[in-house]
């Protein structure tokens, strides 16, 4: 499987998490994927903490129009009912609680819910942007991710990087499956097509709760 072919398989799956009538913040990389694959009949209003709600699918090529980009920079569309703002509007919508969902990539994350994605010590980096607060405000905060990196394990019983949040994971999303954070620890919920349980228990340091019949 490709790096492309990865990440698309990754965001389809975290669509499908998606409900008609969701208000959804799409993380910088990978998230922002999931808005190509939302159903056209659901109601879904995707946020970006630059400032607008209404984001369609990515343009056509050729189509980009420079000044309407998201959080990353990235080239977006906006739906005929979106709507533009100022900062303080739209970490009013994330601090107030009104996201259903946010999905985010992450550096590391345990079997706690506990989420590393904005920054590697002694490494330059710009800040951690809206992560901290779209995890503490979001109702749901799903992770979307490669499952490992450079063959390292990125799911782990501990993060040991700066944490965006404690406790505050509810989902993660692979290339190889899909883990619930329960109190008890990861559930596993899905293997992905062409993974096994025990592929992704060698690919992951925390420990997985496997479903008896799994």
């Amino acid at each position: 499987m490709s790096k492309s072919e990865m990440k698309n398989t990754i965001a389809r799956r975290v669509a499908k998490e998606l409900k008609d009538g969701d208000v959804v913040n799409l993380g910088i990389g990978l998230p922002t994927l999931v808005a190509n694959f939302i159903p056209s009949e659901y109601d879904i209003m995707l946020h970006s903490e630059n400032g607008f709600i209404g984001l369609g699918k990515a343009p056509e090529e050729g189509q980009e129009k420079s000044h309407i980009v998201n959080a990353g920079g990235q080239a977006v569309t906006i739906k005929d009912d979106g709507a533009f703002f100022d900062s303080s509007m739209s970490f009013s919508i994330i601090r107030g609680g009104h996201l259903d969902v946010t999905v985010l990539g992450a550096l590391q994350v345990d079997e706690k819910g506990n989420l590393a994605n904005w920054m590697i010590p002694g490494k330059m980096v710009p800040g951690m942007g809206g992560a901290m607060d779209l995890v503490a405000g979001a109702k749901k905060v799903i992770v979307a991710m490669e499952h490992t990196a450079k063959g390292n394990p990125k799911i782990l019983k501990e993060c040991n990087l700066p944490l965006t949040g404690a406790g505050k994971v509810d989902m993660i999303i692979t290339e190889k499956c899909v883990l619930k954070v329960t109190d008890n620890g990861l559930e596993l919920v899905e293997v992905m097509d062409g993974s096994s349980v025990e592929d992704v228990i060698e690919a992951t340091e925390a420990n997985i709760i496997v479903p008896e019949g799994m």
